[in-house]
């Protein structure tokens, strides 16, 4: 599937969404396209409810990945998406990524 097709799953709540996105974050290092549409993804309200663990959504998971990609595009993109977040969760995400700020989160994704 092209970018294109695994966004549209993903907006239109596809019951395969999570690995759509997985699929689509996988592309982030080599494709600002897909870090672009992970970006835009990450605002749904609906991965924003979607917990994968804990306090842990799918849209923390796309912000996660587009940080440890570790392109200036990506991470561009990360603190754009993290920006959109309400105040409360930006604070519960730094507090789960152990940063003071956004900017200092370089997570790992093996």
């Amino acid at each position: 599937m092209d970018n294109a097709e695994l966004a549209r799953l993903i907006e239109s709540e596809h019951p395969y969404r999570g690995k759509a996105l997985f699929e689509l974050c996988d592309r982030i290092a080599l494709d600002d396209d897909a870090a672009t549409k992970v970006g835009m993804l990450s605002r749904l309200t609906s991965l924003r409810r979607a917990r994968l663990f804990d306090r842990v959504s799918l849209a923390w998971s796309a912000i996660i990945a587009l940080l440890a990609a570790e392109t200036t595009h990506s991470r561009d993109e990360a603190y754009a998406a993290f920006g959109a977040l309400d105040p409360e969760e930006q604070r519960d995400m730094l507090d789960y990524l152990e940063v003071g700020k956004i900017e200092e989160a370089h997570p790992r994704i093996t």
